[in-house]
């Protein structure tokens, strides 16, 4: 039997992963790991081996042993509230995954599939290639930056297989919808549901690849166990690119009302659109899903969720600069 890990089990990447490897592969053993700190333990499937652990501290190393395929999707994916974060965004993506490294070079894993995110790339020149020079402009992009390298540094010297993936805004089902600082279509889920606006930074202009997780699941499982994905860096995103501004149009069309209400700018990068060639070469990515499609799928779930709590830092690390938005009032 097939062992693979999946960090970040309780989060949308790992539970919908979890979930289509289960029904795809029930062969497969699934131990799940999460500190539950963004996701929710109801999300994470039945079948997988639960363990609720803290990939920065805590000692993970027995459950490495006999593993094939590491899925490391744990992260704390908030880009615009990073510079207020700091050691905290250090220590839950960079130290974790310097931890979730030393695990599968002690105990062989034949691959490590790595989440970094399309915050590497920074401004750019969009669609952005893999093998445009990173230049982040915020510390989320710079930890997932420094993991890739320290990845690729376990490659050379310790023959660890890797697939580094980059992904664009993938959203869906199980997605965490009650975080404030991150995942915007969530966040417009959420403020309808308790009968707010939804905001936008800016004049909306900015563009992103709003990407289907229902789409992105083969292609993860390929990059775990396909060969043309060993030692690759692949974008796994839509090329179909919307302003913020027309998302939250289409999200109004699904939802069937809602208002807008813009906030200042934030610091962030104006258009960051992925280039898709090398995911449909390499995993066979296919972008099937319109957006309508999606966001309907995801707010009839959302719908049905209970009511929780919105995320929300009683104290950050740096205040100065803070946007008012985020203020603690």
């Amino acid at each position: 039997m097939k062992k693979i890990i999946i960090t970040g089990v309780a989060g949308l990447l790992g539970s919908r992963m979890a979930e289509w490897i289960l029904e795809n592969h029930p062969e497969t053993q699934i131990i799940g790991i999460d500190d539950l700190s963004g996701g929710y333990k109801e999300h994470v499937p039945k079948g997988v081996v639960f363990h609720q652990l803290d990939l920065s501290k805590d000692n993970i190393d027995e459950l490495f042993k006999d593993v094939s395929i590491v899925y490391h999707f744990a992260a704390y994916a908030a880009e615009g509230l990073s510079p207020f974060i700091r050691k905290f965004n250090y220590n839950c993506n960079l130290v974790a995954t310097a931890n979730v490294v030393n695990a599968c070079i002690t105990h062989n894993v034949q691959r490590l599939v790595f989440t970094s995110s399309m915050a590497v790339y920074g401004i750019g020149t969009p669609p952005f290639k893999e093998t445009d020079k990173p230049a982040p402009i915020d510390p989320y992009g710079v930890a997932k930056y420094a993991c890739e390298m320290d990845i690729q540094i376990a490659g050379e010297q310790h023959g660890l297989d890797w697939c580094i993936i980059r992904p664009h805004n993938v959203y869906g089902r199980n997605q965490n919808i009650w975080d404030r600082y991150r995942n915007v279509l969530g966040i417009w889920m959420y403020q309808y549901i308790n009968g707010l606006p939804f905001t936008i930074f800016g004049d909306g202009s900015q563009q992103r690849a709003f990407s289907s997780i229902d789409d992105c699941l083969l292609p993860l499982w390929k990059a775990g166990n396909d060969a043309r994905a060993s030692k690759q860096i692949i974008n796994i995103g839509s090329w179909k690119y919307y302003s913020i501004k027309q998302a939250a149009d289409v999200l109004k069309q699904v939802i069937g009302s809602g208002e807008i209400k813009h906030e200042q700018a934030r610091h962030e990068v104006k258009d960051a659109l992925p280039a898709h060639e090398l995911s449909v070469q390499l995993l066979d990515y296919k972008d099937t899903t319109s957006l309508e499609t999606g966001l309907l799928d995801m707010w009839q779930w959302a719908q049905q969720q209970p009511k929780r709590e919105q995320k929300s830092w009683e104290t950050y690390e740096l205040e100065k600069g803070l946007y008012g938005f985020w203020k603690n009032k």
